[in-house]
């Protein structure tokens, strides 16, 4: 069995992610392509975005750290620490209120 610390790994990679140009990061925490399940810790400095993209199967955005905000089309969730957001199945992006840490998991469609 393995136990991580999502506090510990947000800290480190909102520390990533102020050291990045691009004002993010992102490390896979469990999964990968060759697994159904994927949860990514991904790190995004306020005022930054994750674009428009698709969502690849089912997915949730549980917030760890800050406040963001999932947009798809007329739509807006806001999340702050301990929320959990059910991506929609259509386009969205992600946009960080302020320093912000969220798991992401996918369920990819097989």
């Amino acid at each position: 069995m393995q136990q991580l610390s999502l506090i510990a790994l947000a800290r480190e990679q909102l520390a990533i992610a102020r050291a990045s140009t691009s004002g993010r990061s992102a490390s896979t925490v469990y999964g990968g392509h060759d697994h159904a399940l994927r949860q990514t810790l991904i790190a995004i400095l306020g005022g930054r975005r994750l674009d428009d993209h698709a969502n690849p199967g089912e997915a949730t955005v549980h917030v760890l750290h800050g406040r963001v905000t999932l947009v798809a089309a007329n739509n807006e969730w806001h999340g702050s620490p301990g929320d959990l957001i059910i991506v929609p199945d259509s386009t969205h992006s992600l946009e960080a209120v302020e320093d912000s840490a969220v798991l992401l998991t996918v369920a990819k469609t097989l």
